[in-house]
Formats: structure tokens, sequence, C-alpha cells
């Protein structure tokens, strides 16, 4: 089974993102964030949808720099189903899978634990 587990998007400046999302969502870090990565939780502890913000060197305006990352129990099953659906397995380190979707779209399958 897979779940929603953050959209992430790829910024240039870590700090000055971070600060412009925390206040414009009411979120807040999940823990001190390191030089290239940052998880953003709903500040109030409700449920929401993560938002994970990471240093990108891509330029926004010519490739886009957002994506989501899904959760699964069984990541190796999953990527099975996946691709069976039609996606394409772009890269795989063993923790995290990317792949595409019929249009292209990357996502990223990460196994819980």
């Amino acid at each position: 089974m897979l779940t929603f587990g953050s959209v992430v998007i790829g910024v240039d400046e870590l700090p000055r993102a971070s600060e412009f999302w925390q206040h414009a969502l009411g979120y807040r870090p999940r823990e001190e964030p390191d030089d290239s990565w940052a998880i953003l939780v709903p500040r109030d502890g409700t449920a929401g949808p993560q938002l994970a913000l990471m240093l990108s060197p891509s330029d926004a305006r010519h490739q886009p720099r957002i994506h989501v990352d899904l959760y699964a129990d069984d990541a190796t099953a999953e990527v099975e189903r996946l691709t069976g659906l039609g996606a394409s397995e772009v890269e795989s380190d063993g923790a995290v899978a990317v792949l595409e979707d019929t249009e292209g779209n990357r996502f990223c399958v990460i196994g819980r634990g």
C-alpha cells in the first residue's frame, strides 16, 4: 500500500524557502534542518502532508523542481506494481526508487523504516 509521504520542492536557498513556507502554511520544522534538506509539518500537530525542501541545482524556470514521495510497506512490490501500470523506473539505490509516471513526471517510492 502506498501513502503520500511528502511534497518535495527543490530550492536555491534553504533557509529563505523554509522561512517562507513556514509562514505561508503555518508549518514548523519536523526536526533540525541540515544544509541541504528540511521537512516541515503542520505547527499545530494536526494531520497534513509534509513539505520537504531540498537544495536543487536545476533552474525552476526550465525544469520542474517539485515531486511527491510515496511511502510503501514493501517498496519492491510497489515499484513492480507501478511499472506494471505503466511507470518507468529511472534509478534506485535500494532505499529510494525514482520513477516516472506515464507522462514523464517523476516521483519517489520509499520503504517505511
